[in-house]
């Protein structure tokens, strides 16, 4: 991969172009995907929620109307006189069967009608009871019908002569209308498979389906597969409470999720529940990724094909131009390259052609320095015979002092001949610490004759530095400095002191004196000097500074910004030159 990457740029622009091109429309495909996942999710909830009131609608309905019967059997002229009598009359009891049957003709779901009165008198139904295992709330909770007017039971079942039936009752006390005495109760009983065949046929997408719940989450009707009067908890462990009139949550998790919906009907206490398995989701959502996978694949194709068109009409010229190069001797002359188009790749070319000119051209600076340069150094292999007959010279000198007796001659020539071997010692750029300061020590010695009893020098240097390398010639120009614009100055003896410390930051040099110091004026013209960025000098300088300027210069271009000179002085008191250099651990000159 990487060989088949590094031999074409044409290669890399296809793979980079395809690769940023196919990952937004990859996200873009998976981004859409999800939402339309998320929409069928969505769609079926609304659906739902819109059977679940179309149900509740049909259910309100008829509790509603159940509600207003059971008013008006209360107040029904007949049901109180019977109620009231103390005994029961035949006729009375056909009359009421016979206004209980028209009550309940022509709705399917009333199952039975029942009167009871409170006495030995036998109760009262349109159809002929023959048994029932209903249980008034008043055999649990006796004063119930005191604070409550009604009372919905739970599923039952109830024998007539048409056979048994299941059927949910609607009880409520009968009072007196004259002086509101209890004097019996009513049951409205609903036929329990009316309700049920009405919940089947709400049908929630393909394999939902719905129930209806009591106040206690108890089943009152459902599929067919379903008990009745167990709890929802039995079928759906850990389901979670219905907060809020109506809304949805997730239960189970993987191939088990369903979507649970429900709504709090407004009466009778009971609830609505529908149940969507997640499987209806994946199944549509199926489709959509079908759809999804194909049109993201016709979209990476054309890209592909696209780029891959593009990348040619880009490469092509390029391509000319590295087969143009790759046959070219690097001993002709550069050529020039027809330019065929305004483009930038023509712009590179007509770059390239400008660039080949100057190629040329400075090919022949080059030339010409390299003949100025042989012509150099052929003048300074004839300047390098003087410092040797120097040398000889003064050592003749040095020589005939001694024996002609004159000491401070011989001890003054001979330091000036150390002096000048050091400055001149082959070009090295170079030398130990111990070097450096035997060097300022040969200066010293020859000024200390020029100027007896003048000053006082003295060298304070770590003995584990001694052999440490450092730029030379860097002590000795601070040193003069100090003596012929400090101490030279000032009435009396002075003090020149060469200090030398090493720690972690490198090597620290201090060159202080005692002399007249530096006027405020003058040490910020000298601060401004070595803050200048070094520069060739065309013309000493007039006003002085020159040997630390080139000292400063020096340090930087050799050990970096941070070593420059720092210049301390007071008038009066004496200046103070420090720097600071690396330590050197190649001992290499």
């Amino acid at each position: 991969m990487k060989k088949w990457l590094g031999r074409s740029l044409k290669h890399k622009l296809s793979l980079l172009i395809i690769i940023t091109t196919l990952v937004p429309l990859l996200f873009l495909g998976f981004f859409s995907y999800n939402i339309a996942a998320g929409l069928t999710e969505e769609k079926a909830k609304i659906s739902g929620m819109n059977t679940l009131r179309q149900l509740e609608a049909y259910l309100a309905t008829m509790v509603k109307d159940v509600e207003n019967m059971s008013l008006f059997l209360i107040g029904h002229h007949g049901v109180q006189n019977y109620l009231k009598s103390p005994e029961g009359d035949f006729v009375q009891q056909t009359s009421i069967i016979s206004f209980l049957t028209n009550l309940a003709f022509s709705k399917d779901y009333i199952a039975n009608i029942i009167i009871e009165p409170l006495g030995a008198k036998p109760p009262i139904s349109h159809k002929s009871l023959v048994g029932s295992d209903f249980i008034d709330i008043t055999q649990s909770i006796p004063n119930y019908y005191e604070k409550e007017s009604k009372w919905w039971s739970s599923v039952h079942q109830q024998w007539t002569f048409e056979g048994v039936r299941k059927v949910i009752t609607f009880a409520r006390p009968i009072r007196s209308t004259d002086k509101y005495r209890l004097i019996g109760r009513e049951q409205i009983n609903l036929d329990q498979s009316v309700i049920s065949e009405q919940i089947r046929q709400s049908v929630l997408e393909k394999s939902g389906f719905i129930l209806l719940l009591d106040e206690k989450n108890r089943i009152l009707a459902g599929p067919s597969n379903w008990e009745t009067n167990l709890p929802l908890s039995n079928y759906y462990p850990d389901i979670g409470p219905f907060e809020g009139v109506s809304g949805s949550m997730d239960y189970g998790e993987g191939a088990e999720k369903k979507t649970i919906l429900y709504k709090i009907m407004s009466s009778g206490n009971w609830k609505l529940v529908g149940i969507i398995p997640s499987e209806e989701y994946r199944s549509q959502n199926r489709y959509f990724l079908i759809l999804t996978a194909v049109a993201v694949s016709v979209a990476i194709l054309f890209v592909i094909i696209f780029v891959l068109f593009l990348i040619q009409k880009i490469t092509n010229p390029l391509s000319a131009l590295t087969k143009f190069l790759k046959n070219w001797s690097p001993e002709e002359p550069v050529p020039a390259i027809p330019v065929k188009s305004i483009d930038e790749v023509g712009q590179l070319i007509v770059s390239y052609n400008k660039l080949s000119s100057r190629i040329v051209q400075l090919t022949d600076e080059v030339k010409w320095n390299e003949s100025l340069k042989k012509e150099a150094d052929m003048q300074a292999l004839q300047i390098q015979m003087n410092p040797h007959f120097l040398y000889n010279t003064l050592s003749s000198v040095h020589w005939l002092a001694l024996m002609n007796g004159d000491a401070k001659i011989a001890q003054m020539v001979g330091s000036l001949s150390d002096f000048l071997r050091f400055s001149l010692n082959n070009g090295q750029e170079y030398c130990s610490i111990e070097q450096e300061i035997s060097h300022v020590q040969n200066y010293v010695s020859i000024q200390s004759i020029r100027y007896p009893d003048k000053f006082v020098f003295q060298v304070n240097v770590d003995a584990a530095i001694q052999e440490q390398l450092m730029l030379k010639l860097l002590l000795q120009p601070l040193v003069e400095n100090a003596m012929l614009h400090g101490i030279l100055k000032r009435d009396g003896h002075g003090c020149i002191t060469i200090d030398a410390k090493c720690d972690e930051q490198g090597i620290h040099f201090t060159v202080a004196d005692d002399g007249i110091g530096i006027v405020p004026e003058r040490l910020n013209w000298l601060h401004t000097k070595l803050s200048e960025h070094p520069a060739h000098e065309k013309e000493r300088p007039t006003k002085g500074g020159y040997g630390l300027r080139n000292v400063h210069n020096r340090l930087l271009l050799h050990y970096g910004k941070e070593a420059g000179l720092r210049v301390e002085g007071t008038e009066g008191e004496g200046t103070r030159v420090m720097f600071t250099i690396p330590i050197l651990r190649d001992t290499d000159s």
